[in-house]
């Protein structure tokens, strides 16, 4: 570059483009375009330099990538990066598409043939540092942390972490001119550069502080002892060449690509014609829709009289520049809401904004039984407050009164017209109810956005601060401790608890603003997320208060029965076994098993010993006793820890009931999950499974009402396929499984034997969770020619199923997710990777996921419409329980009627499917008679 010039005062920002690129490869999902190329890279890379463009004000600034091939390291050290994987193909495919987004983003984009991105950074760095300039690298390479200066500072979007001198210091024990030093001595493994063998950063940092260099450390190695001081002995020869290829070259040879930084690295505006070429193509709509308005408002200011140059058309790419980015603060502006003066003017601030984010803290995560400790609120990004309300403790400070704050907030609370946002918002609902609110007014909750977009991703708000804002959140434990040593929030002192919480609820507020836009851009999203989840998180709420009502000493009788049988079970399995055992160990039931009774071994655990576990003692079973009566015991065993001893220990002090959580965002396909009793799992196949349903019983004066979808799957199966036999057989009310049989078999219905069609009904049910032939005949006992036939027979007859599930495979394969009869659309992030069981399974899960999660809208559409009808009705009858494809309410005998003609019409009328649908009811004094 020529000669230095005088840039006092300006700002250089270096993006580590490499590391961005990575970032983003495995932070996003597996995103596609219209053609099904991968794109979620691509996505990933945008948001971060728009961010980046946003927060820091730059006049010059560079994107800087790897080139390929060999740099003057790899001459130094052939090993150099030896063991580094090769970049994976869908990433590839999209580093053309990014190279053109950088520039498209105004970004200016250097690749220097021979010369790591790192050493393009360190002498454009330093560079700068000689003309005067500030100089902000991004980057989360710890390598960088050696060009840190008065001058050069770090910034890693994905932790929020900034690195000036002080950090560095505190981050890595020693100062930037020490790091390579440091580095030095505990190796790189990303590089494949060893270090001293066992030398830690603890360790590097000892010796550093003590022989104060490197060079300090070598010419004292003999005087260090132990394992530690042989291993550093041993390294002394490679120890200068380790310090070379650690080192960040500041003085590379850039001419040809960078005249100066004046000349090439000026920061320019994007360009929106390209951008629009680039979101057209990789079907990136929102920002398509951005920029597609901007270029209508450019051109309306040309049509004006101004120019392409103008400022008014200037003004407009500036705006656009930002428009689509992560709207977090560069500063945060948290306040403690301590007097009365102060909470009137937030409560101000609430009742004006057209969205406030809310979060509760409290005593427990049990929502019926917590305390309100405190609340937060935001109503803009960076922007939040704490209202403590019973922190305790001999330094608990001033709050204001918990009843009067509630008092005072309740018509804000209450009002559907305040909306309000928060991070499962479930929750903070049911909390509100134990002080007599009824929560009103929730647009949106970010859990269910998350689940919305990316079911198969974590929905906590830690790890959606971390993907979407590159944001690092204070955890919990970071605040109240971890295991037996944690406290209560309401100990936690009040400045970190205030910081906690108010970052809980700026975060939320931020994540809506990122996560909605992308929902808003699908109708098929925006309509699950709009007419389904969020109505749904309400339902819940009701249906998880209702409670159901038990009959906990009839569960104490069964638990005593079920511990005689267990006892005589051990006595029954001590003779089978020749001799007394413990029935819980496999390690005993091993020995026994194939050791002293010589059974055949059906699998091995990954050790290579023979395995004990539920699919071998299945297989056994069927022809040796002891493993049929071991599976007996397990069973029992089961039934009496999780339900028949613990159910009676739930029942709720104050209603005399047990509650149970259903976690919305969960199942991939949009299935409930049941927990704190999961009452999804109580097995009704077995007669002791039963008995524990004829515990869940209606009041004097009521009744239990069942409606369950009967043969749901099925019947979306015949939608989804629009196969023309299984349409007519559901149409015309035919028992599909005899239907099936006469087509498998070539008979009338009417000749269709039982064992015919118990062959039917596997099939029936075992396709369309992708089961093979050799499946088949592992669940028939037949052999896997036999299987196939029957398969090939049923394909034969129903083409349209055939066709369906090879369409679903290549479409799943092209865009990387399947979708609901409703829009739900379900992630298969394995489909086009990892091991060959994964990937196949995957596959299978592509066939069964649109019915699964077909099943999963229905019935949560269904719980909607019955839990409307029952308010508009102001009846008294109430829902209790939902379970896979059934509902259970509690009736009053006066409302039985009504209600058992209204619930199968309401469930079978939420959606017009090309076959009927069909909801079962039962009535009965328990669950079990309900049935």
């Amino acid at each position: 570059m020529p000669a230095e010039r005088n840039l006092k005062g300006k700002t250089l920002v270096l993006v580590d483009g490499s590391s961005y690129l990575y970032r983003a490869y495995h932070a996003m999902p597996d995103l596609r375009g219209p053609g099904g190329e991968p794109t979620g890279a691509l996505y990933g890379i945008v948001n971060m330099l728009r961010r980046m463009r946003k927060e820091v004000s730059a006049e010059y600034s560079a994107c800087v990538f790897d080139a390929k091939g060999k740099t003057f390291r790899d001459d130094w050290y052939p090993e150099y990066k030896a063991h580094r994987p090769s970049m994976p193909e869908d990433l590839v495919k999209q580093i053309e598409p990014i190279h053109f987004a950088v520039r498209a983003l105004g970004w200016p984009l250097l690749m220097v043939d021979g010369v790591e991105a790192d050493d393009v950074i360190g002498t454009l760095a330093a560079e700068a540092e000689r003309q005067g300039m500030n100089v902000i690298v991004s980057t989360g390479d710890k390598d960088l942390a050696q060009l840190v200066s008065d001058h050069v500072t770090l910034v890693n979007t994905m932790t929020n972490e900034t690195l000036d001198r002080d950090a560095v210091i505190g981050k890595f024990g020693v100062p930037p001119e020490l790091i390579v030093d440091y580095l030095s001595l505990i190796g790189d493994t990303v590089d494949n550069v060893p270090g001293v063998d066992k030398c830690g950063p603890k360790t590097a940092v000892k010796w550093l502080t003590q022989y104060e260099t490197l060079d300090g450390v070598m010419a004292n190695a003999g005087e260090i002892k132990g394992a530690v001081g042989e291993n550093l002995r041993r390294a002394l020869d490679f120890l200068p060449l380790a310090r070379k290829l650690v080192t960040v070259e500041r003085a590379c040879d850039l001419n040809g690509h960078v005249a100066s930084i004046e000349d090439t690295l000026a920061t320019r505006p994007e360009a929106p014609l390209e951008l629009r070429e680039l979101f057209m193509r990789h079907g990136l709509k929102t920002w398509l829709r951005e920029v597609e308005a901007l270029i209508a408002r450019a051109e309306d200011a040309q049509g004006n009289g101004a120019a392409p140059g103008d400022e008014a058309v200037q003004g407009e790419a500036d705006l656009f520049a930002t428009a689509s980015a992560p709207t977090l603060a560069p500063e945060r502006h948290y306040e403690t809401v301590q007097t009365w003066e102060h909470f009137d003017a937030w409560l101000a601030k609430i009742d004006a904004a057209p969205l406030t984010s809310f979060d509760t803290e409290t005593t427990s995560l049990d929502p019926m039984t917590a305390q309100l400790v405190g609340f937060s609120l935001s109503v803009e990004a960076g922007s939040a407050a704490y209202i403590p309300l019973a922190h305790r403790g001999p330094d608990a400070p001033e709050q204001l009164p918990r009843d009067e704050v509630l008092a005072k907030l309740k018509p804000w609370l209450e009002s559907a017209e305040k909306k309000k946002v928060g991070q499962h918002l479930k929750y903070d609902e049911q909390v509100l109810a134990n002080y007599g609110i009824a929560f009103d007014g929730i647009e949106h909750d970010t859990l269910l956005e998350s689940y919305v977009l990316e079911s198969h991703r974590p929905h906590d708000m830690d790890s959606l601060a971390m993907r979407h804002l590159g944001v690092k959140t204070i955890k919990y434990e970071d605040v109240a401790g971890k295991g037996a040593q944690q406290i209560g929030f309401d100990e936690v002192p009040l400045a970190t608890a205030a910081e906690y919480a108010a970052e809980d609820a700026d975060i939320t507020y931020q994540l809506h603003t990122t996560l909605f836009p992308q929902i808003e851009s699908e109708p098929g999203l925006l309509r699950v997320y709009r007419e389904i989840e969020i109505p749904t998180s309400r339902v819940l709420r009701t249906i998880e208060r209702n409670g159901v009502l038990i009959d906990a000493e009839k569960l104490r009788r069964q638990s005593s029965e079920i511990a005689t049988r267990l006892v005589e079970l051990e006595a029954e399995a001590y003779v089978l076994a020749g001799g007394e055992f413990n029935l819980g160990s496999p390690k005993q039931i091993g020995q026994i098993f194939f050791e002293r009774l010589q059974l055949p071994i059906i699998k091995k655990t990954p050790s290579g010993a023979p395995s004990t576990d539920e699919e071998v003692l299945q297989k056994l079973a069927e022809d040796y006793p002891l493993p049929k009566l071991l599976l007996e015991h397990r069973g029992l065993s089961k039934l009496k820890s999780t339900y028949t001893d613990k159910l009676p220990r739930m029942v709720n002090a104050s209603t005399g009931r047990v509650h149970t959580n259903y976690a919305q965002a969960v199942a991939v396909t949009g299935r409930l999950a049941s927990n704190d009793p999961n009452l999804q799992n109580i097995p009704v196949r077995t007669a002791e499974g039963r008995r524990i349903r004829e515990a869940f019983i209606a009041p004097e004066g009521s009744k239990i009402i069942s409606a369950d979808y009967s043969q749901i799957e099925l019947r979306i199966m015949a939608h989804i396929s629009g196969d023309e036999s299984l349409l007519r057989a559901f149409s015309q009310g035919e028992d599909i499984h005899r239907a099936t049989a006469a087509e498998v078999f070539g008979v009338t219905p009417l000749e269709v034997t039982s064992d015919q069609r118990r062959i039917a009904k596997v099939i029936n049910f075992g396709l369309i969770y992708g089961m093979s032939s050799f499946g088949l005949a592992s669940n028939l006992g037949i052999t896997r020619d036999a299987a196939k036939l029957y398969i090939d027979r049923y394909f034969a007859r129903y083409p349209g199923v055939a066709r369906y599930m090879d369409d679903t495979r290549a479409s799943a394969k092209q865009k990387g997710y399947v979708e609901t009869v409703f829009g739900r659309r379900l992630w298969l992030p394995e489909i086009n990777g990892g091991n060959g069981p994964r990937r196949q399974a995957a596959e299978r899960a592509a066939i069964n996921a649109p019915m699964q999660g077909t099943a999963a809208d229905l019935i949560k559409m269904s719980m909607i419409a019955v839990q409307s009808w029952l308010e508009r009705e102001q009846a008294n009858s109430r829902m209790i329980m939902q379970v896979h494809d059934e509902l259970v309410l509690e009736v009053p005998d006066d409302e039985l009627p009504t209600v058992r003609e209204k619930l199968p019409q309401l469930m079978c009328g939420v959606a017009a499917l090309k076959v009927p649908l069909v909801a079962e009811v039962g009535v009965g004094a328990n669950w079990e008679e309900a049935h």
